[in-house]
């Protein structure tokens, strides 16, 4: 178990305390308003994702080992469920009891961002930002540093190419000013999110033009990322700018990860990092 007086995880599972609690809601005080000055409007979308709109992103094809689905108990079942069957008290459901998935829990919170508006003419460029739980199936999980569930906050621009790599460049600036402040000694490194076919041209020109920057503490933990996907969820989705395909960017914050590092820089003490959050330009 990994502890501390703002959490407690084990096996992929976190609990926060009233102080983590604090801390994280400071957070989520600081993007609002950073995100407010970029015209973001907030919004909330549902807890569960169709797969045929995941399979729309290629996402299984891409990642088939981080998906995590949900479906019910068979119809079938539910007698001998209800009559005690010993696999209703086990640990686990076998498979042959379960009804085909046709949701799964969402891997990110942007993806809902670009089905809402899919099938519009949007006339203009438009900024959202949405909070969300999100959920991967790890090889391994560690403190919060690697979660099942997790809690990610993003910022989402729909528009033309110069305003998406505009809003990353702003917010390239505005990650390293907070990790300056908070003392949280930040690298950008370049990474890499496939979000389509690695043998396309597509594939190749991410390649050449990076699409994905992590901000990375402790050398090995990414706590914020800068995502640029170009025209892929404009075109997946028939999102269009006056009837220009649009391009799509957004930045996000995995709360917990920021916590952990929060927490290793002020030794669990809340009210200082509360503080130094409300501090921060």
């Amino acid at each position: 178990m990994d502890t501390s007086p703002l959490f407690q995880a084990v096996d992929g599972f976190a609990v926060l305390s009233a102080e983590g609690m604090a801390v994280q809601q400071a957070l989520e005080r600081w993007i609002l308003g950073r995100a407010g000055e970029v015209g973001a409007e907030q919004m909330r979308f549902p807890y569960l994702l169709p797969l045929r709109d995941l399979a729309r992103f290629d996402y299984f094809h891409n990642f088939p080992h981080l998906g995590l689905c949900a479906c019910t108990v068979s119809e079938r079942r539910w007698t001998a469920y209800s009559d005690n069957d010993p696999a209703a008290t086990a640990d686990r459901i076998p498979a042959a009891d379960l009804d085909d998935a046709a949701f799964a829990l969402p891997p990110a919170a942007c993806y809902n961002v670009y089905l809402h508006a899919r099938g519009q003419d949007l006339g203009q460029d438009r900024v959202i930002t949405t909070v969300a739980q999100c959920f991967r199936n790890e090889t391994h999980y560690k403190g919060l540093e690697r979660l099942r569930g997790f809690t990610m906050r993003e910022i989402v621009r729909i528009g033309l190419p110069a305003s998406i790599t505009a809003h990353l460049g702003h917010f390239r600036q505005r990650i390293l000013g907070l990790g300056q402040v908070l003392g949280l000694d930040l690298k950008i490194e370049v990474a890499t999110d496939p979000f389509f076919d690695r043998s396309s041209d597509r594939a190749l020109a991410a390649g050449l033009f990076p699409t994905k920057e992590e901000f990375v503490f402790d050398g090995t933990l990414a706590i914020a990322s800068l995502n640029y996907h170009r025209n892929f969820f404009g075109e997946r989705c028939g999102i269009t700018i006056n009837g220009t395909v649009a391009s799509t960017g957004c930045v996000a914050f995995g709360l917990e990860r920021w916590l952990h590092a929060l927490d290793r820089r002020f030794e669990g003490d809340a009210r200082r990092i509360v503080q130094a959050i409300g501090d921060a330009p």
